[in-house]
């Protein structure tokens, strides 16, 4: 017990040693605009595509931003730098987010905006009842690894995991 507790502690220290470059680049208002012109460019890609109608148009947007989000904020772990000796290998890019620190601005902005989408896709479909299961669906693919308690929670599996509590 007290060995996995010094190799925790030994991986804080590490992760508080040097600026975390893999997360970091999320907390700028570029990365913010970057967001919303992403979505806007699915949007408008969706919308020139004579074979899908505004309904379809709009729930592709939702699905597509939702599903790369969680690709890229849940699903991947670790960070593509070697200078900090494994100690994020085992975090995904939300869990390196501000330190791990809950209800930052960043962290705000990134739990708003899929809900925004889905609002915004809810009402271009017009309250279908079935593109509205599709689109609340993957708002809760997105938001539930957001939670709290979700911290080094994987919800489809284990992998990679190497920090335990």
């Amino acid at each position: 017990m007290g060995d996995s507790l010094h190799s925790t502690d030994e991986i804080v220290m590490d992760q508080r040693s040097m600026p975390n470059f893999n997360s970091s680049w999320v907390n700028y208002k570029g990365a913010w605009f970057t967001t919303l012109v992403v979505i806007i460019a699915l949007k408008m890609l969706y919308s020139v595509m004579p074979f899908l109608s505004p309904d379809l148009s709009w729930t592709l947007t939702n699905l597509s931003f939702n599903a790369g989000q969680y690709i890229m904020f849940h699903w991947v772990t670790g960070i593509p730098f070697e200078n900090h000796q494994g100690a994020y290998d085992g975090l995904t890019l939300w869990e390196q987010i501000d330190g791990g620190v809950q209800f930052t601005a960043t962290r705000k902005f990134f739990v708003a905006v899929p809900i925004l989408l889905f609002l915004l896709s809810v009402h271009y479909t017009h309250y279908d009842v079935f593109l509205f299961a599709i689109n609340f669906s993957a708002l809760l693919l997105v938001l539930i690894p957001k939670l709290p308690a979700m911290h080094l929670v994987r919800m489809f599996g284990d992998k990679d995991m190497q920090l335990t509590e």
